[in-house]
């Protein structure tokens, strides 16, 4: 439709300009989270077997045995025989290490491996955030773009222009809500290990910052 003012036939025929080249990009975009979602699926499958599961009775045994230790020495034996994931062996080590710190120094360090650990699992955790939002939305473009030929073409009496048109518009949209709705799954999964991995990091580490002090 022409808008009845004067330009209208130009804004209107830009506006379709815009819209129509926007179509190979979207397909482009959601063709590579398709692989991206793919990819992420298998890695989520590969880290579930992998991962090591901490009973919350092996944390609270590690408290108790890190308050029994006498020595920083014995301290460093505690954690590195622990039935812990290496990353947290390695906050913990480096603050049982840092005997020479004050207090206010060595809370400090604690406090940034902490976060160091914290913006790793966020890291992890913002790809899937990204196709979450965005899978459906392009899924939508890719399906309202490719509706103003085929209405024209319905318009014509060229059906198979718009069975073309139809065709792309389902498999975008089936594509961006797929995708969206897998990586929110993922995200979900992998948020509920990474929550629970910084608590009993968060734990284990006042445990140590309790005993060193």
């Amino acid at each position: 439709m022409v808008l009845n003012i004067p330009g209208g036939e130009f804004l209107t025929g830009s506006l379709d300009v815009i819209s129509q080249s926007l179509t190979i990009p979207v397909l482009v975009i959601l063709l590579v989270i398709v692989i991206i979602s793919i990819i992420t699926l298998g890695g989520v499958i590969a880290e579930y077997t992998s991962r090591r599961k901490v009973p919350v009775g092996t944390i609270r045994d590690l408290i108790y045995d890190i308050n029994a230790a006498e020595s920083v020495e014995a301290l460093q034996n505690v954690i590195s025989n622990a039935k812990i994931p290496k990353a947290q062996k390695k906050v913990l080590d480096e603050i049982a290490s840092s005997q020479s710190l004050g207090s206010p120094s060595r809370e400090a360090l604690a406090r940034k491996l902490f976060e160091y650990e914290e913006e790793k699992t966020m890291d992890s955790l913002k790809r899937t955030d990204i196709i979450t939002r965005i899978g459906p939305t392009l899924g939508l473009m890719g399906t309202l773009i490719p509706m103003g030929p085929g209405l024209a073409a319905l318009g014509a009496g060229d059906i198979n222009t718009l069975a073309s048109s139809l065709t792309v518009a389902f498999n975008t949209t089936i594509v961006g809500i797929g995708s969206g709705a897998l990586c929110y799954v993922i995200g979900k999964i992998r948020s509920g290990w990474y929550d629970r991995y910084l608590s009993d990091l968060d734990a284990l580490i006042d445990a140590v910052l309790d005993k060193m002090n």
